[in-house]
C-alpha cells in the first residue's frame, strides 16, 4: 500500500499540524449488520501502517458485534479546514493481543478505569450507576497498574480501497481512488467529482 499510504500520511500530518483541527484522528466508522442495516459513529485512529488502520473499543459494543458478523467496514476522514477527505473501505480483523496490551498501557489511568466500568452500548438506568461503577473500579485498582480488560481490544481495517478528495470551487473537485487488485497491487484511477 505504498503510494496511497504515502498520500494518507502526508495529509494526516498536515491535519495534525493544523491549528483549526481539534481532533485529526477522528474518523467516521461505518459498519452493518448481516442483514445490511448500516450504522455509523466517530472513533479515533490510534495507529496506521501498511497493514491497516487501527481503533480500539469494547468488544461487547454494537460496532464490535456488527464487525463480528459482517467483517467489512468503511472509514471516512473529513478535515474541513484543509478541504480534504479520505474514504477507506476494507475487511476488519482483530489486532494482536500484544498490540492491544501496549496501547491500553499508554492510555490515561481514567480512561483505563472507564474501559472496566463501562458496559458499552448496554442500557444504563442512570449516570449515578455509571459513576458508582467507576468508583468501584478506582477502589479495586488503587495503587496498582490496571490490566487490559478481556472485553477491550482493537480492530484493524485492512484497506482494499482508498479514495482521496480535494474540494475545488464550483464543486469541480479532485477525486482519485486506489484499489488493491487480487495480486495485492495498488492501482489508481480518477473519478468525476
Amino acid at each position: 500500500m505504498q503510494r496511497p499510504l504515502e498520500t494518507f500520511t502526508q495529509w494526516f500530518d498536515e491535519a495534525k499540524a493544523h491549528d483549526g483541527i481539534k481532533e485529526p484522528t477522528a474518523m467516521s466508522l461505518a459498519t452493518a449488520t448481516p442483514e445490511g442495516m448500516p450504522s455509523n459513529r466517530i472513533v479515533l485512529l490510534k495507529h496506521f501502517d501498511a497493514d491497516g488502520f487501527c481503533f480500539y473499543t469494547n468488544h461487547t459494543s454494537r460496532k464490535s458485534a456488527e464487525i463480528k458478523t459482517n467483517s467489512m467496514a468503511a472509514l471516512c476522514f473529513y478535515w474541513m479546514p484543509l478541504d480534504k477527505q479520505i474514504r477507506i473501505e476494507g475487511r476488519v480483523e482483530k489486532v494482536q493481543d500484544h498490540e492491544a496490551d501496549s496501547y491500553f498501557a499508554s492510555r490515561m489511568r481514567t480512561s483505563q478505569i472507564g474501559a472496566w466500568a463501562s458496559l458499552q452500548s448496554q442500557p444504563l438506568d442512570s449516570r449515578e450507576t455509571f459513576e458508582a461503577r467507576i468508583a468501584q473500579m478506582e477502589a479495586k485498582y488503587e495503587g496498582q497498574p490496571i490490566p487490559r480488560p478481556p472485553h477491550w481490544h482493537g480492530w484493524r481495517v485492512i484497506a482494499h480501497s482508498i479514495e482521496f478528495w480535494v474540494q475545488r470551487d464550483y464543486r469541480l473537485h479532485d477525486r482519485w481512488v486506489w484499489h488493491c487488485n487480487s495480486k495485492g497491487v495498488w492501482e489508481q484511477s480518477l473519478l468525476y467529482p
